[in-house]
């Protein structure tokens, strides 16, 4: 299937390169091909890295083997939405069962959380584990110091911030 590149005009010559790394006579790459991308704030990486994953998809890839990671849910929501938007424009409606299949894009910590919960039984963890903030580890540590009364102890028990320090140190 012959697909027009033309989707990819808007992009300056770096951008496009990165994008159509490792493709040979228009075919998406068959084995790894590592690609890095560094470059600073409103460089146009988001842009550049939406248009590589549609690339990708367009040209034939599957879309359930690609990993797109970013640090914030509210950016890999954008950069999910970019992707299927610019897969659209050559794929037509069709790009949205495509992208849907795009399984593996989230954030690190979503994906490292849901590596861990597919192997957790082969690492000794308990699937249904949970994962606190610190937020939450503090909450947890003020309702322990509570149930165990330690809030209302005539000589005062360090409060949780404290407490939650001093796990923390111990831990790590």
């Amino acid at each position: 299937m012959s697909i027009s590149a033309g989707y990819l005009d808007k992009l300056n010559p770096e951008q496009r390169r990165a994008v159509e790394h490792g493709f040979t006579d228009g075919r998406a790459p068959t084995s790894t091909c590592p690609l890095l991308v560094i470059a600073g704030a409103g460089s146009g990486k988001t842009n550049t890295l939406a248009h590589r994953v549609a690339h990708l998809i367009v040209n034939g890839a599957d879309p359930r083997r690609i990993l797109l990671l970013t640090f914030s849910r509210r950016a890999a929501a954008e950069m999910a939405r970019r992707v299927e938007r610019i897969s659209a424009q050559v794929l037509g409606q069709s790009a949205g069962v495509m992208t849907d299949a795009l399984t593996w894009a989230g954030t690190f910590h979503g994906s490292g959380a849901r590596l861990l919960r597919d192997y957790a039984l082969e690492i000794g963890l308990d699937p249904a584990f949970s994962i606190h903030d610190r937020k939450d580890s503090a909450d947890l540590m003020n309702l322990v110091r509570h149930e165990l009364g330690f809030s209302s102890t005539e000589s005062r028990f360090p409060p949780k911030g404290t407490c939650l320090a001093g796990s923390v140190a111990n831990i790590g």
